[in-house]
């Protein structure tokens, strides 16, 4: 898994509620390849109109925020079903962070997974920097994950929480597999003293 660390970059703002996992990839797309790219699905049909044309009224379509890395949305994002390809499609587009008021529980889980930033605002606080962000395409905002701190469209730094273990993972690029990988050499000795304890089993 790739670490997090710090980004800098365009910020896309998002002001729909309650964006679900089918509106970030509809089901129909689930079985594509992954290792061909899900960029092309991302918001397919916020996206893309009937004849598969660009839809201009979609933020992401315009020039300004087509390089967008960081999403500002509104409340519950990631809702719906627990498909890990939501994420899959917001990395290979090559968003790296999302902002809202809340989230999905399974979505956060399958964006720590994935190396990829959740982070919990205030829906007053979201709100703000999507209207600013509306008034300025194009504005970046930086997100540091050590220090914790969000540097809004206007310049003015916020302070976020994260949980202790979610943070050493994302630093330290490691899923739960990795994670689990790191601890080899305690699962081991572990092993060793239990059979040597346990000879009767």
């Amino acid at each position: 898994m790739q670490k997090f660390t710090s980004l800098d970059a365009v910020a896309l703002p998002l002001g729909l509620s309650n964006v679900d996992t089918d509106q970030i990839i509809p089901a129909r797309f689930l079985r594509k390849s992954r290792t061909d790219g899900l960029a092309a699905y991302l918001f397919h049909d916020l996206r893309f109109n009937g004849d598969g044309s660009e839809n201009p009224t979609f933020l992401l379509n315009r020039a300004s925020y087509r390089d967008a890395r960081i999403i500002v949305a509104d409340r519950n994002f990631g809702c719906g079903s627990s498909r890990e390809h939501a994420v899959w499609a917001l990395w290979d587009y090559g968003f790296r962070v999302a902002i809202a008021p809340s989230f999905s529980d399974i979505f956060s889980n399958n964006c720590y997974q994935n190396g990829f930033l959740p982070v919990v605002v205030s829906p007053v606080q979201a709100a703000e920097w999507r209207r600013q962000l509306d008034g300025a395409p194009g504005t970046h905002m930086s997100v540091d994950l050590k220090a914790q701190r969000i540097v809004g469209p206007d310049g003015v730094a916020i302070d976020f929480e994260i949980d202790s273990f979610r943070k050493h993972c994302l630093l330290s690029g490691l899923d739960d597999i990795g994670f689990t990988l790191e601890l080899g050499d305690a699962v081991a000795a572990f092993e060793k003293e239990y059979r040597r304890d346990m000879t009767w089993l």
